[in-house]
């Protein structure tokens, strides 16, 4: 059993290294965010499972806090409205469940994320494709194997691994990231 844990944290600092060659994009993406809030737009993040709990993990950060007492920041996750979620996956079907809030909330100028570990998740796609027609910077988190959000997306962070728990390990620690760059270049 040891050794079982110790070869998943050791693949998980892999992964972790691995986010250095990720470096570059992950500072243009929070240029993007800081830009967005500066011309006071929204960050409108969505997921399904555990990328819908990074999702919302990381609309917190925004408006709550990361490290600084400040102002709230506007971020939604557009699943926790298991109202609007069920409803449009019942009258629409589960495939239009962020595309139609997309519909809804987002403006042009807005950033919306899209999270999915294989980067195939088709109300994801679907979501980011709504969200660039209207205008606004789209992002997704994925995986490192070849997908349809890198195909749409404006920028997509592909975390270095293929398997699951890895990715998603990735998505956090690049959203904590993100959050802390956002904060110290609009709060000092």
């Amino acid at each position: 059993m040891e050794s079982e844990i110790e070869s998943i944290i050791n693949e998980s600092i892999k992964v972790s290294e691995g986010l250095k060659a990720l470096v570059p994009l992950i500072a243009k993406i929070s240029h993007e965010i800081v830009n967005a809030y500066k011309n006071k737009k929204k960050v409108v993040l969505f997921g399904n499972g555990g990328s819908a709990a990074d999702a919302q993990h990381i609309a917190a950060e925004f408006v709550g806090k990361f490290y600084k007492n400040r102002d709230s920041l506007p971020a939604l996750a557009f699943h926790t409205n298991t109202s609007v979620v069920t409803a449009t996956a019942n009258d629409f079907g589960y495939d239009k469940v962020f595309e139609r809030q997309v519909s809804s909330f987002v403006e042009n100028g807005d950033i919306v994320i899209g999270i999915s570990t294989s980067g195939n998740s088709v109300n994801v796609v679907k979501g980011l494709t709504k969200a660039k027609e209207l205008g606004a910077i789209t992002i997704g988190f994925t995986g490192q194997k070849e997908n349809k959000i890198e195909k749409i997306a404006d920028y997509c962070l592909k975390t270095p691994s293929t398997d699951t728990p890895r990715i998603q390990e990735g998505h956090i620690t690049v959203g904590h990231i993100i959050c802390y760059l956002v904060e110290n270049a609009l709060f000092g």
